[in-house]
């Protein structure tokens, strides 16, 4: 039998302070992490066309974006590299003089108190523009290697640790390379550096504008061969599982929106911190709706933060960070 009286709603109004005080999940600063493209050069702060109000940073310019974030109270940055010169082996990837290893040192040297994560992949560095090292047997192009790609992403998570990095986040969806990643780092001395793997990293249409923001687009063939397929949800839950038992200390969902299924399962049933990354295509489109008229940005892109918080993610990835922890800081 229902309490309330016939001529009463149902639903109670509430004062604003009594919403804040019932509300069940709760959007914070400390959840964002603020993804930054560094590439080559001085004093670059280059625009991304298909990412308004993202840029490409050289390693200098990097620092004060960096500071701003800090600023606000974002607690954590992962660097994304754009190489110079691009190979086969994705070499500039490992290499010591990297443009992300250079990166490192001067945020660190500046802000010593802001987490940095770097994403360990070889897309970024090959002239391919495939995650892995590609064999072609017979004239089969396209083949990865995966095991021969293991060894070169230890190398570059090592590289980018030995220059000050705090977390290293392989987005490559190799087999194994949590695993070999984690015995290289513990080899060296660095078994307190943690692990945050891409584990659930699906062949997605929402990553064009990274794409470009990187020039990362593979040259030919595509890259369903090794990232997930968006309609398997117990797969993506077995990746999850085995990046666990190779290692992994934190567990990424990408992209969100899509995933806010699998991020509520993997927040329900693994034992580590959840990442997810609200990734370049949901930042764009809510952009380009926003600059129509057709959306409020600012409503728009904290529902989809809030919406992501509350499926179980504990770090969120998105280009909002900045935006984001100053509308939190208006609404204290």
């Amino acid at each position: 039998m229902s309490h309330f009286p016939e001529n009463r709603p149902r639903r109670l109004r509430r004062t604003a302070t009594l919403r804040r005080m019932v509300r069940e999940t709760a959007l914070a600063v400390d959840n964002l992490v603020y993804p930054i493209f560094v590439r080559h050069g001085e004093g670059v702060r280059e625009p991304i066309s298909a990412m308004p109000d993202q840029f490409r940073y050289s390693p200098d310019t990097a620092v004060t974006c960096c500071r701003q974030a800090a600023d606000l109270g974002i607690p954590a940055v992962i660097l994304f590299g754009i190489p110079e010169n691009k190979d086969a082996s994705g070499s500039e990837g490992w290499s010591s003089q990297s443009v992300v290893c250079r990166a490192v040192e001067n945020i660190k040297r500046a802000l010593p108190d802001l987490c940095v994560i770097t994403d360990v992949c070889l897309c970024e560095y090959t002239e391919h523009g495939h995650c892995g090292v590609v064999r072609s047997p017979d004239g089969d192009i396209g083949e990865i290697d995966n095991d021969a790609t293991l060894p070169l992403l230890a190398r570059e998570a090592l590289s980018h640790v030995r220059a000050g990095a705090d977390m290293v986040a392989p987005s490559d969806m190799m087999d194994g390379r949590v695993g070999a990643i984690r015995r290289a780092l513990d080899a060296n001395g660095f078994s307190h550096i943690p692990i945050m793997a891409y584990s659930a990293k699906h062949a997605s249409a929402f990553y064009g504008p990274f794409r470009e923001a990187a020039g990362s687009a593979p040259r030919f063939g595509d890259r369903r061969s090794y990232q997930m397929d968006p309609a398997n949800r117990r797969e993506a839950l077995r990746e999850m599982r085995l990046d666990c038992e190779e290692g992994a200390d934190i567990l990424m969902v990408k992209p969100a929106l899509p995933c806010l299924d699998l991020i509520r399962d993997a927040a329900g049933r693994f034992d580590l911190p959840i990442a997810a990354y609200n990734v370049s295509g949901e930042y764009a489109m809510i952009k380009a709706a926003a600059e129509r008229g057709w959306l409020d940005e600012k409503a728009a892109a904290m529902e989809s933060l809030l919406a992501i918080r509350r499926a179980g993610a504990t770090l969120i990835l998105t280009y909002w960070a900045i935006q984001a922890a100053r509308w939190l800081r208006e609404n204290c």
